[in-house]
C-alpha cells in the first residue's frame, strides 16, 4: 500500500511538471524585449560605444582562433586573481564608465551590460565578466547581425550573489553611417525589478 501511495504521488508531481505550458518558460520575454527597447536601445547607439566598438574592431579583425582563445584565457585568469593589464584596460576605458552609468539610470533593473565587438570580445563592461570572449555563447551568436530590431532574451537564471531572478537580452549595434552591424550589447535585466 506504501508503495503505491509513492508511485501515486510521484507520478502526480511528474505529471504537474509535464502539464505545464510550453510557453511558461518563456513568459518574461515579452516585458524584457519592451524593457529592452524602451529603455536601452538608444543610450546603446551612443557615439562612445559605436567608437569603441570600430576602434576595437580594427584590432581584433584579423586574430585566429587560437590567438582569441589565448586572450580568453588571458582574461580569465586575470578575473581569477583580481586583475591584470587587459581587464583593466577593458573596466577603465570611456565606454565603461559609459555603461556603469546607464546602468545606474536604470535604478536597480539593470544587473550588468557589456559590449561584445564582431568576433564576441568585450568591448567594455559595467561590471567583470567571468570571460572575454562572448562569441562561442548564445548571447552573441543570436543577436549579433540578427537586425537592428531583433532582441535575443534568453532564459531565466537565478543570481548566484544577489538571489533575485534576471535574463540576460542582447542585440546588435549598428554602425549608424552603414547599417551594417559592428558588435552586440547583453543586458542583465532583473525581473523582479520589472514585477516579474
Amino acid at each position: 500500500m506504501k508503495s503505491h501511495l509513492i508511485a501515486a504521488v510521484a507520478a502526480a508531481v511528474i505529471a504537474s511538471a509535464v502539464a505545464l505550458p510550453a510557453t511558461a518558460a518563456e513568459d518574461h520575454v515579452p516585458a524584457v524585449t519592451e524593457f529592452v527597447s524602451g529603455n536601452l536601445k538608444a543610450a546603446l547607439q551612443d557615439p562612445v560605444v559605436v567608437a569603441a566598438i570600430k576602434a576595437q574592431n580594427e584590432k581584433t579583425s584579423g586574430l585566429s582562433q587560437a590567438e582569441i582563445d589565448s586572450l580568453d584565457k588571458e582574461w580569465r585568469a586575470e578575473i581569477g586573481s583580481g586583475g591584470g593589464k587587459l581587464v583593466d584596460e577593458k573596466l577603465n576605458s570611456d565606454l565603461s564608465a559609459y555603461l556603469k552609468k546607464v546602468k545606474a539610470d536604470q535604478q536597480g533593473a539593470i544587473t550588468e551590460l557589456f559590449v561584445m565587438d564582431a568576433k564576441g570580445l568585450n568591448v567594455g563592461q559595467s561590471d567583470p565578466t567571468s570571460d572575454y570572449w562572448q562569441g562561442d555563447e548564445a548571447k552573441w551568436q543570436k543577436s549579433f547581425g540578427a537586425g537592428p530590431d531583433a532582441v535575443f532574451v534568453d532564459e531565466v537564471e537565478q543570481d548566484e550573489s544577489t538571489q533575485e531572478l534576471q535574463s540576460q537580452a542582447s542585440f546588435t549595434i549598428n554602425d549608424p553611417e552603414t547599417g551594417k552591424p559592428i558588435g552586440a550589447v547583453t543586458a542583465g535585466v532583473n525581473l523582479e525589478a520589472l514585477g516579474l
